[in-house]
């Protein structure tokens, strides 16, 4: 079992203009965002972290380091990254809705087949390289705790998939920026969510 203080990044400028999808688009924290990550820092100051991982996008860097007090001491993976939405990359959900209908509602039915964004990842892709990240971490950090900085698709993912969620579903799981979601992973397949935007 691993205790995980899972944490989605800060405001970024996209969060901050409509909500603009931003994937791989490797953009800063606002000002508001530095603060949200400000505020996780005492939050969690009761908590000793054995590791700190993070996307390696550098608004997910910047929220674990600020979090954490120790950014010398964040390890990025790239399993961490966010999904990657394909063609709905930097626009508002209005705009691409609008524009491919047809995209969207395949996402919302059947996000485990269907690709975002017609070319960006399926969910079921999301989910096997967030198996791999959390099975490695069940054998290196058993009965410890981590400190994790992902995004809001993945984390939702790694929450539905773990609470026997259909994946179709993950939206309903509303992760906000910089709030603490506290997990106990039992097993590759099983968490305990304890707290969710604390």
């Amino acid at each position: 079992m691993v205790t995980i203080c899972l944490l989605r990044h800060g405001e970024t400028a996209y969060n901050a203009d409509g909500n603009r999808y931003c994937g791989r688009t490797d953009v800063d924290l606002t000002e508001r965002g530095i603060a949200q990550a400000n505020r996780m820092k005492e939050l969690l100051k009761d908590f000793t972290f054995d590791a700190i991982f993070s996307s390696p996008l550098k608004r997910a860097q910047m929220t674990a380091g600020i979090a954490s007090g120790r950014p010398v001491d964040v390890v990025t993976d790239s399993r961490l990254i966010e999904v990657d939405f394909g063609e709905w990359e930097g626009k508002r959900p209005e705009e691409f809705q609008s524009e491919d209908p047809e995209s969207w509602s395949k996402w919302l039915t059947d996000p485990e087949t269907h690709r975002a964004g017609r070319t960006g990842e399926t969910a079921k892709e999301v989910i096997d390289r967030l198996d791999d990240f959390y099975q490695e971490l069940l054998e290196r950090y058993e009965d410890k705790t981590v400190l994790i900085v992902g995004h809001n698709g993945v984390n939702r993912f790694f929450m539905a998939s773990k609470l026997g969620m259909p994946l179709k579903n993950y939206r309903r799981l509303v992760q906000e920026n910089s709030a603490l979601t506290l997990v106990k992973l039992i097993s590759k397949d099983e968490i305990q969510l304890l707290k969710l935007n604390a």
